[in-house]
């Protein structure tokens, strides 16, 4: 995932932070669609619904993404992102120790982004929309994830977002006329979208919804940690201190045995 934010940050030089999310999502399809070879009966009635709507909200989730990290820092945007994980999560709490869990973990987070709300406004409008699409990504990824066919509905709803966004392909110009341009686009779907989405179908068809938003607080300690260990990059004190807020939360969150919620 973060080899292919880096690569999307380069590209964004050569088109629209929309037309890379487009380029990501259209990688994204026609990887899943080869691989899975979703059957006929998987592009029809509520099946073909659902998975369009998931992959519409997914590949709009990346289009605002990347509109806020081009006005904003990303670790600001990560922080005003991840404020659609802690809705899911507080939403399928159940108790004290959870909403104690739930709130180092979303301390943890801000600390570790570093937030400053400064720059564009816009920015801040695109990060917040991103964080409401990220819930929604959650809620829909469990539907898909239970109903036991969700890489295919993977494929599916990556295709129809392809075909839906296709005006963002305007804003791509530049990538189609150097291969080597086209093929970090589809590198950015592949590392981005196919590996860890399909990680996280296998992880929802296990956890809770509510329980899978806290893990992926591991994502900017994950980060943090791959900076310092390939990047050399020390943390700072506010963000070291973030980063065990973060664990103690995921640790305080797990002792308490199966999900709050139905696993369905």
């Amino acid at each position: 995932m973060y080899a292919g934010a880096a690569i999307a940050v380069g590209l964004f030089g050569h088109a629209t932070p929309a037309g890379v999310a487009w380029l990501r999502c259209l990688g994204a399809a026609v990887v899943l669609l080869a691989w899975r070879r979703p059957p006929r009966a998987a592009w029809r009635g509520r099946r073909v619904l659902l998975a369009g709507t998931f992959g519409l909200v997914t590949a709009g989730m990346n289009v605002v993404f990347y509109e806020a990290i081009a006005r904003l820092p990303l670790g600001t945007v990560v922080a005003l992102e991840f404020a659609g994980p802690v809705v899911v999560a507080a939403a399928g709490s159940r108790s004290r120790r959870d909403l104690a869990a739930l709130g180092l973990v979303a301390a943890g987070v801000v600390a570790i982004a570093d937030v400053k709300l400064a720059g564009s406004a816009l920015g801040v409008v695109f990060a917040l929309a991103a964080a409401a699409a990220w819930a929604g990504y959650i809620v829909l990824g469990k539907r898909v994830a239970v109903g036991g066919d969700g890489i295919d509905a993977l494929a599916i709803g990556f295709a129809v977002a392809t075909v839906a966004l296709s005006p963002l392909a305007f804003g791509t110009g530049e990538v189609w006329s150097s291969p080597r341009l086209l093929v970090l686009g589809i590198g950015v779907g592949v590392l981005s979208t196919v590996v860890p989405y399909v990680l996280d179908q296998l992880v929802l068809r296990r956890l809770g919804q509510a329980r899978f938003a806290v893990l992926l607080a591991l994502l900017p300690v994950t980060a943090g940690v791959v900076g310092f260990v390939v990047l050399a990059q020390i943390p700072s004190l506010p963000e070291a201190l973030g980063t065990v807020a973060v664990v103690a939360g995921l640790v305080l969150r797990g002792r308490d045995g199966p999900p709050a919620e139905p696993p369905g």
